[in-house]
């Protein structure tokens, strides 16, 4: 029963419509990308014998994510993430198309091959980050890990069937078969996403820059510890990780494999991934805080084995194993970042954390391929993974929270100003005070720290807290924002508990409450209409916790 009952909270995500209608479709489209990826890999060694080569096409696909993701992020927040998706999945489906017709007209180069990988990587930099942050708009919050978990069985459904066909594919039919299948897998999912583009609305309808929307999210992560601990965990993962996929085409050929035999080892990890993803909720629940710790070394075990194997076949079985233990940590890393991550940020929140593992996979993909260059397939998956066994020992020091002790940040229905109503004006300053009794004045300071990170997280570009240098016991906050407009956002911003932790900073005044001043930068040749600037304000003030502007 207690199985049945696991499983039953699994699927549920498949009873929502729309999220089951794109998930079918997405097995498809995986199933197409893994053709091209094992199709790519193999010309790559075909058309250089370098194992360099082979690590920069395997890179090629995210390697554009180190520069995009950023920019990708702000969109999928400032934009409809349907349209979106249509368009970076529209790229990479002529991106495919591309390759398969210059394969058939043996027109091929590494130098275009990898040009027209890199392409498709640029719709992938567009697209990973849209769709991360679309689960939620999909499935309620408590349903947001198992769908998670579900994309993950998606990706490893293809992942067990696509390199085993892939394999067969480029050694009957060539591997243009295997790109002009992919590019016709996108088709499908850019029908159900046209049907659906206009349900998904964009998650933040404020009007700000994209450069702006960039800044709050790199302060949102850089502010917000265990998400910032998240990434660098993240990060040092695909360093770590990256070579078990990157190096097996050369690894299989020392071992005396060709590409349907290294089709058939992919699809070993696949099938330990499928696994993975159906065992997920047991594990980490078994294992609870100890679940990313020990997922990570049994990778590196895993990637250790498959190494020092002296057949493909024994390579079959660690493999396996290390299909199984990547989906337990990265499902586990991937619902942690949603789940943290408030709405308003979520896009660029999920981009951060694609950064972070997809953007630097290729980083560990083309260091894999030089150093298995320099000492060999096995010694360089030896090497690697071994520093994955290293991270996974030293992941507790991380700090970051189990799966079920994530804090999602709740936030009860407050009133949002008019979107068409003119909001200009800034920079902006808020300047709060307060008098504060001296036994208390270190209380008082450590409550403030938690404010400030509040502040900066929230939208705010500098902080400090100043002291009267005539009464060191009446001390002011100053942040400055870089608009009004801005200044109305972050008020949207405050979730709950730091509306709770604002109304304790409140309580430290011991005269008449904190006082609070506003001060807009004025444009002396053409100062903005001042009305709609504070028709919204007040409310706010009344509702997030902020100091009444009754006290100003």
């Amino acid at each position: 029963l207690i199985h049945c009952g696991a499983m039953s909270q699994t699927v549920a995500p498949l009873r929502i419509r729309r999220f089951r209608t794109l998930w079918i479709t997405s097995i498809f489209s995986n199933v197409g990308s893994f053709l091209q990826s094992v199709a790519g890999a193999w010309l790559m060694l075909e058309l250089t014998g370098s194992a360099t080569w082979v690590g920069l096409m395997v890179a090629s696909t995210t390697l554009p994510l180190l520069f995009l993701a950023l920019a990708a992020g702000a969109v999928a927040d400032l934009a409809n993430r349907g349209k979106v998706l249509l368009v970076s999945q529209s790229l990479m489906g002529l991106a495919a198309a591309g390759m398969a017709v210059l394969s058939f007209l043996d027109l091929v180069t590494p130098g275009r091959l990898l040009g027209l990988s890199l392409l498709l990587g640029v719709g992938v930099a567009f697209n990973l980050p849209a769709w991360q942050a679309m689960v939620p708009d999909l499935v309620p919050r408590g349903m947001v890990a198992s769908a998670v978990a579900l994309n993950s069985v998606a990706f490893n459904v293809a992942r067990a069937v696509g390199p085993a066909l892939g394999g067969l594919i480029v050694a009957t039919a060539g591997p243009e078969l295997a790109f002009g299948l992919n590019a016709l897998s996108y088709l499908g999912v850019i029908v159900v996403l046209a049907a659906l583009a206009g349900d998904f609305q964009a998650a933040d309808q404020e009007s700000s820059s994209v450069a702006n929307a960039i800044a709050n999210g790199i302060r949102f992560a850089r502010f917000t510890k265990p998400f910032r601990m998240l990434l660098l965990l993240a990060a040092l993962f695909a360093i770590t990780s990256s070579v078990v996929q990157s190096v097996l085409p050369s690894r299989t050929e020392d071992l005396g494999g060709s590409a349907d035999t290294y089709g058939l080892l992919l699809g070993a990890m696949g099938l330990g991934a499928l696994v993975g993803a159906f065992t997920r909720r047991r594990v980490v629940e078994a294992l609870a805080g100890r679940s990313i710790p020990v997922t990570i070394t049994l990778f590196g075990i895993a990637g250790i084995a498959t190494g020092l194997a002296q057949s493909t076949w024994i390579a079959a079985g660690p493999l396996f194993l290390a299909g199984a233990t990547w989906v337990w940590t990265l499902t586990t890393t991937n619902a942690t970042a949603q789940l943290m991550s408030p709405e308003w940020v979520r896009g660029r929140a999920m981009s951060l954390y694609s950064l972070a593992f997809v953007g630097i996979l290729p980083l560990g993909s083309i260091l894999a391929g030089a150093l298995a260059d320099l000492v060999g397939s096995g010694t360089a998956m030896v090497v690697l993974s071994a520093g994955a066994v290293i991270l996974g020992a030293a992941a507790p020091r991380f700090g970051i929270p189990a799966l079920a002790e994530v804090q999602t940040p709740e936030f009860s229905d407050r009133y949002s100003p008019d979107p068409h109503v003119d909001t200009e004006g800034g920079p902006v300053m808020i300047v709060n005070t307060w008098s504060i009794d001296g036994r208390r004045l270190d209380d008082f300071l450590t409550l403030m720290n938690e404010v400030r990170l509040v502040r900066l997280r929230t939208g705010a570009y500098r902080w400090r807290l100043y002291r009267n240098a005539s009464d060191p016991h009446r001390l002011s906050e100053l942040f400055l924002t870089v608009s009004w407009a801005e200044h109305l956002a972050q008020h949207g911003r405050i979730d709950d508990a730091s509306a709770d932790l604002l109304r304790k900073a409140r309580e430290f005044d011991v005269e008449d409450g904190p006082i609070t001043r506003h001060l807009v930068a004025v444009d002396v040749e053409d100062p903005e209409d001042w009305e709609p600037l504070l028709a919204a304000h007040e409310e706010f003030h009344r509702n997030d916790g902020s100091i009444p502007l009754s006290s100003d």
